[in-house]
């Protein structure tokens, strides 16, 4: 179980000078905490179906119907023995929660444009000097069931159910993929820039609809600069006849070396310009009032087909266009996509950009240190198995921090990939054409899983780029897989070069960063989805998702908990957890660096369990406390498998390995508090439980509102139609001995249908389900959100 000290509690989170900062001290190595900080909770924790030591402490709000509850005593044992899953985003009973703007939802000046799908990171810049009035920007990541029955990934036993895009949007997507419906689906894709307000009798935030800013960037914006071309995408320059589906000319452009030693090589013949921006995950907002917005899963395939070649050649440009995705469809060139974009929501004349010199790869999110007199920072995650953890330093200095000349700075500087040491220290590596080659062998990270169970999960699968004539290998560009199979011979003819012998230019290795960043000698972590920087500390707090291995590679198992190691079943589990980095450097621009563990991700009853699972983006509010909200697979939650059948998964503590299924006990994905002084500094306080099978993304502090993305409610499952799953699911009690408790869930959704019409929904408890944007604030206002 997960027992932390007071000391080791202030130290993590105000920083290993000491806790003064967040006003207790530590003296001698004793924690002294003032005893006005021995307050209560300023809101009543939800209840969630799974125990944590708050249920132990306090009283907490059990949701029993839309908008109902009751509130329990604090118990002994924390835990229950049946539990009713709500399809709504449940809040403490001191706070509201309202739909701002959803899919769908036409707020543009043209008529025609609507709000995109799956929203996930939301980023505000405020007009003028107060927060009442301001521009939002909001990601759209991918889109799924129930958009269509045709999209990735949609279960075969759902084809032919009803879906929502007719009934939302006012017309029917084509049955058969083709140029209209990949252009729909890219179109749902890249982000919204909306005007909102809470210039109103119950302050709330609105959406100013037909302002004249309001706007989409989204995945075919320039489609028309494709009448440029030379090849046979020349005519792709629409995909309908709508007025929004006439290609225009809102191309982007890129910046850094890339740009220029990479896109002018590019086989579209557009050189610096590019068409669209998606699959936008995470992103930061900048002190002078821009948005960077991550492109994550651009990777595309035969079956996730919305998407784009990853794999380059040793020039930095796609090995060819992958059959049957969008990017063969209209002529998207894989190079241009898995960069960081800056927009300026304010400023329509300032042309979006996607910055080269932070590299391409599965960007989740980036955290940004921006200081007078100083080189900018960006901190940044690369969200696949065995990604990497990033830090991008300026070559110029900062001015000013709230200039808008500081995006300049992102044109030119180093891309740093962190090598994790067991002994808690690290090294920043360069990404340069003279940095060395030093892979760690894959018999290494995959060391700790092999000595427990006498097998690694994919052989400790380390991907490195193929050369002609390297290894065995006959064709240039892509990965090839080196494991513990065969990494005596073939790891040899990696080492001791430069990355210069494997790439043409530094735009090359930008363009294939993950690759260059395995070859480098890069730690492969555990999916590191949000870095934020702390607002005092400027220590990096890292959300690492899931430490499972991969078909992308494998997390260095000497840091992270890549399985339960143990058939004892209260041993630890593999969900993720909250590390951070502390610089050696003052000011953030050294080479070395110490890390930590907080939190590791698993049930509360199991050993160094923090009592979530697969924690995901993170922010801090102006008290420097700690938010975050959960990342469980869609196929996991509740123990229920998707699509119409809903199979019930296995959840069995004595197993080992893989433990995946494990995050079922969960229930839906939830939004944690963890405040960082006074009596409950460092606990795992539920603050929100979102609706069945969505995540909850991209939360933004707003004065005393915090606003949230509820992301693909009721995704690969039928809309809700009242039918109702119910199961036994094996949990952990507090004391690490299970139990099992009778868990009911909707099968389906239809939030925000299913929510009062004085909320933003319909009152329509078989309604649609939509992504929506919401705001959170208390009925009765404090000033601030807490």
């Amino acid at each position: 179980m997960s027992k932390f000290s007071r000391r080791q509690i202030l130290i993590f989170f105000a920083g290993s000078a000491g806790a003064a900062v967040l006003g207790d001290t530590i003296l001698d190595g004793i924690s002294n905490v003032a005893g006005a900080n021995n307050t209560p909770l300023s809101f009543t924790p939800v209840r969630l179906p799974h125990p944590l030591p708050a249920y132990q402490q306090q009283k907490s709000f059990l949701p029993t119907g839309i908008g109902q509850g009751q509130v329990l005593n604090a118990s002994a044992n924390g835990k229950l023995n049946s539990y009713n899953v709500l399809d709504d985003v449940v809040v403490p009973p001191e706070y509201e929660r309202y739909v701002i703007v959803s899919w769908g939802d036409r707020v543009f000046p043209n008529g025609d444009d609507y709000f995109g799908y799956n929203c996930d990171y939301t980023g505000f810049i405020p007009l003028g000097r107060t927060n009442d009035v301001g521009y939002l920007w909001v990601n759209h990541e991918y889109v799924s069931y129930p958009f269509s029955d045709l999209v990735p990934e949609a279960p075969a036993d759902v084809k032919g159910l009803p879906t929502t895009f007719e009934s939302v949007i006012g017309w029917a997507l084509p049955t058969t993929r083709g140029v209209e419906f990949d252009g729909e689906a890219l179109y749902n894709l890249g982000g919204s820039i909306i005007r909102i307000s809470s210039r109103n009798s119950n302050n709330r935030y609105v959406v100013v609809k037909g302002d004249a800013r309001n706007r989409r960037i989204h995945g075919l914006s320039g489609l028309g600069i494709n009448s440029q071309r030379t090849d046979e995408y020349k005519n792709i320059t629409s995909w309908g006849s709508r007025s929004y589906q006439k290609g225009d000319q809102n191309y982007l452009i890129g910046t850094g070396p890339a740009a220029t030693q990479v896109f002018n090589l590019s086989s579209d013949g557009l050189g610096n310009k590019i068409i669209g921006t998606a699959y936008n995950c995470s992103g930061g907002t900048t002190p002078w009032g821009t948005i960077l917005s991550g492109e994550e899963n651009f990777q595309g395939s035969a079956t996730s087909f919305v998407g784009v070649t990853e794999s380059v050649n040793p020039n930095g440009t796609q090995t060819g266009y992958t059959d049957g995705t969008t990017g063969k469809t209209f002529g998207l060139v894989g190079e241009k996509y898995g960069w960081i974009v800056e927009i300026d929501p304010v400023n329509p004349n300032f042309r979006p950009r996607k910055h080269t010199s932070l590299g391409r790869f599965r960007h989740e999110n980036v955290a940004i240190r921006a200081e007078a007199q100083k080189p900018l920072i960006a901190y940044m995650g690369d969200d696949r198995r065995g990604g990497h953890t990033w830090k991008f330093v300026s070559t110029g200095v900062i001015s000013s921090p709230t200039s808008k000349a500081n995006s300049s700075l992102w044109e030119s500087g180093t891309l740093y990939v962190a090598r994790y040491n067991p002994d808690g220290t690290g090294q920043w590596i360069p990404l340069t054409l003279n940095t060395p080659t030093n892979p760690i062998p894959p018999s290494v990270i995959s060391s700790v899983e092999f000595a427990a169970l006498g097998s690694a999960q994919r052989n400790g699968l380390l991907p490195l780029p193929r050369r002609n004539g390297l290894a065995g290998a006959t064709t240039d560009g892509g990965s090839f897989a080196v494991d513990r199979t065969n990494e005596t011979t073939i790891l040899p003819a990696y080492q001791g070069k430069k990355l210069f012998d494997f790439y043409t230019s530094q735009g090359a290795i930008l363009v294939d960063a993950f690759l260059a960043a395995n070859l480098a000698g890069g730690t492969p972590t555990a999916r590191p989805e949000d870095l934020e920087v702390h607002p005092t500390t400027k220590e990096v707090f890292i959300a690492y998702t899931d430490g499972a291995p991969g078909g992308d590679g494998y997390p260095d198992s000497r840091i992270f908990q890549v399985a339960k190691l143990s058939t004892v079943p209260n041993a630890t589990q593999q969900s993720g957890g909250i590390y951070k980095i502390i610089e050696d450097s003052a000011d953030g621009t050294g080479l070395t660096f110490k890390w930590q563990r907080f939190a590791q991700g698993g049930e509360a009853g199991s050993i160094s369990g923090a009592g979530f699972a697969n924690v995901d983006n993170l922010v801090f509010d102006n008290k420097a406390n700690i938010w975050g909200v959960t990342d469980m697979s869609t196929d996991t939650h509740n123990g229920f498998g998707l699509g119409a059948a809903a199979i019930s998964s296995t959840i069995n503590h004595t197993a080992s390995g893989n433990v995946s299924s494990f995050t079922g006990v969960f229930g839906n994905n939830w939004l944690f508090y963890i405040p960082t002084t006074g009596t409950h500094a460092g606990e795992v306080i539920p603050f929100a439980h979102g609706p069945v099978r969505c995540e909850m993304t991209g939360p933004t502090f707003i004065g005393d509102t915090l606003i949230i993305a509820v992301q693909h409610p009721g995704e690969n499952c039928p809309i809700n139609d009242g039918t109702i799953l119910s199961r036994e699911i094996e949990l952990l009690d507090l004391n690490g001995v299970t139990f099992n408790q009778s868990r009911i869930v909707p099968r389906g959704s239809s939030w925000p249908s299913n929510i009062p019409t004085s909320n933003g929904g319909k009152g329509q408890s078989k309604g649609l389900p939509k992504p929506a944007v919401i705001g959170i604030k208390r009925k009765n206002p404090t000033g601030s959100f807490t």
